[in-house]
């Protein structure tokens, strides 16, 4: 009896839980109807919010299954006497990113592609002879360009030849805060990208990093808030009545 008290109580709990999401979503609807004034814009604000802002666990599959790995980089730290255009420290979240690379590639030894302060970290590690590193760019004056998060992707992408489909499922590897639009970017790339279900990304920051925006959490997901709605923005004007 006990046992199954237990199971229904966990089973009523999870029911509970749907039924307060479900109770939220139509409480921000109406508070947004009253607001604006008007239910079809409140319905789908209210949408947009619940997807941009309550869901940030992109989709998941297991290491077996995929045939590359895309590690994108978290932050850095600036080196002491380092000029303008020199490459700062790749620091201790990108260290930590290079370890759940290495988990994964131990699980299913595939191709990696790795931003510049994630490699650093593997390239001297066994079995990452082919490992690909995405390297900063230098324009023509001298002056360094960080890639973007959609800069790595399509440099990964020319590394492909263009040919994302061929690709297979892409592990992606990023700062868990970071890891749900990794996965949209990759998407919108044509990647078929998802995150390894045995590997628990990392989720720590350094309050030292070179950006800013990477040193403390609620900085950071407030970034991410705005880059994910300027990006639903962008595609509502290239595709009216999609959104």
């Amino acid at each position: 009896m006990l046992a199954g008290a237990q199971v229904t109580g966990h089973l009523a709990g999870r029911q509970g839980a749907i039924m307060a999401k479900s109770e939220l979503q139509g409480l921000l609807e109406q508070r947004l109807t009253e607001e604006l004034g008007e239910a079809e814009a409140a319905a789908r604000l209210t949408g947009q919010i619940f997807e941009i802002a309550l869901s940030w666990r992109p989709p998941q599959a297991p290491a077996a299954q995929v045939s590359r790995i895309v590690a994108y980089a978290f932050g850095n730290r600036p080196r002491d006497g380092a000029g303008p255009n020199d490459l700062a420290d790749p620091g201790p979240v990108n260290e930590a990113l290079a370890q759940a690379v290495r988990a994964i590639h131990r699980l299913n030894p595939v191709k990696i592609y790795a931003q510049w302060e994630i490699a650093r970290f593997l390239v001297d590690q066994p079995g990452m002879a082919d490992m690909v590193s995405i390297e900063p760019v230098y324009l023509p004056d001298g002056t360094l360009e960080y890639l973007s998060t959609d800069g790595v992707a399509a440099e990964v992408l020319r590394h492909e030849g263009g040919a994302a489909a061929s690709m297979g499922a892409v592990a992606i590897v990023a700062h868990r805060d970071h890891a749900k639009r990794c996965v949209q970017i990759s998407r919108r790339h044509g990647m078929n990208a998802i995150v390894a279900a045995e590997i628990e990304l990392p989720v720590t920051y350094d309050p030292l990093s070179g950006q800013p925006w990477t040193r403390r959490r609620d900085i950071y997901l407030a970034h991410d808030l705005a880059a994910q709605f300027i990006a639903l923005r962008s595609q509502a004007i290239a595709e009216p009545g999609e959104i």
